[in-house]
């Protein structure tokens, strides 16, 4: 897989089909998706015109998608992977994740009210991993793994998985470095793939906290920046690479695309990493609050295992 992707969270309708093609342009050859953005059918017509274009190979392309969480049941796992299939015209998906350890009633788009949500004890992890499992075994799905999962949730899965999660996808920036997580996965041969790399500064505005400001802005990225001559996002995007870890910027603009893609032939000095290793303050931008609805099981303790 290559560490270096496409973010598609968040790019609206009518933006992301060119996002893509751009990105494929440029030379991205990793595209990260779920069906629960809304626009897999969008990137889908990128990726066949990409691909009957001879911009790149199918072998060449790497594509990642979710299962929601309101398709945890085992009978409703295929269905929802051959809509993915559908809306992207592929035969297979790269890597296939489950996208929270949290449960839905089929249909639930987005949980609204406790009554929304299954708690886990009703439909586990475990019951629904096997399912994950056939997809490989019948060669939809090249490789799966999970997004938003704790090591204490890895270990449980571990378990009793008979094909182990090969990647897990997180928040990842330098102010929540998730050191012990990545020591966790890289002991246990699990990838980690880093989201919301930039902090997510266009997230929608019910997950944005008062209090967190932007890494971005941050004057320790800001002068490392300053002193190679290229922008704080592309500082954000190389540390992110040079701790072994992929990581998906998103950006619907070509210069920025550009600029995200050109961000993997930096270097960042020793020094640099270790001021960059003085910023983790533990600030999630994506908290999880959104789960812990009053009379549900859930809650951000429980969701992050801290």
């Amino acid at each position: 897989m290559p560490l270096l992707g496409l973010g598609t969270w968040k790019s609206g309708p009518g933006e992301v089909q060119d996002a893509v093609a751009e990105a494929l342009q440029i030379g991205y050859r990793h595209i990260d998706c779920a069906p629960v953005y809304g626009n897999e059918h969008e990137v889908g017509i990128a990726l066949t015109d990409a691909l009957e274009a001879g911009v790149v190979a199918r072998n060449e392309l790497w594509v990642t998608s979710k299962l929601w969480n309101d398709s945890h049941a085992p009978d409703d796992v295929r269905p929802a992977i051959e809509k993915t299939l559908a809306d992207l015209r592929l035969g297979y998906i790269d890597l296939y994740l489950i996208h929270w350890p949290v449960a839905q009633r089929k249909g639930v788009g987005f949980p609204e009210h406790a009554d929304d949500m299954v708690d886990l004890d009703e439909l586990p992890i475990a019951e629904t991993w096997p399912a994950m499992e056939e997809l490989v075994d019948d060669g939809i799905v090249r490789h799966i793994g999970v997004s938003n999962f704790s090591a204490k949730k890895l270990d449980a899965l571990r378990a009793t998985a008979h094909r182990k999660p090969e990647m897990n996808q997180v928040e990842l920036h330098p102010y929540l470095q998730q050191q012990e997580l990545l020591d966790y996965c890289s002991a246990h041969h699990i990838g980690l793939t880093a989201y919301s790399p930039l902090g997510s500064p266009d997230r929608p505005a019910g997950l944005k906290a008062s209090d967190g400001p932007p890494v971005l802005d941050d004057p320790v990225i800001g002068a490392i920046a300053q002193r190679l001559g290229v922008a704080p996002a592309q500082v954000l995007i190389r540390w992110a690479i040079q701790r072994g870890t992929a990581v998906i910027p998103k950006s619907v603009n070509p210069e920025r695309l550009a600029q995200n893609f050109a961000a993997a032939e930096i270097e960042l000095t020793e020094e640099d990493m270790s001021q960059i290793a003085a910023l983790d303050q533990h600030r999630r931008y994506i908290t999880g609050t959104f789960w812990a609805l009053e009379g549900s099981s859930y809650s951000v303790a429980t969701l992050w295992d801290e």
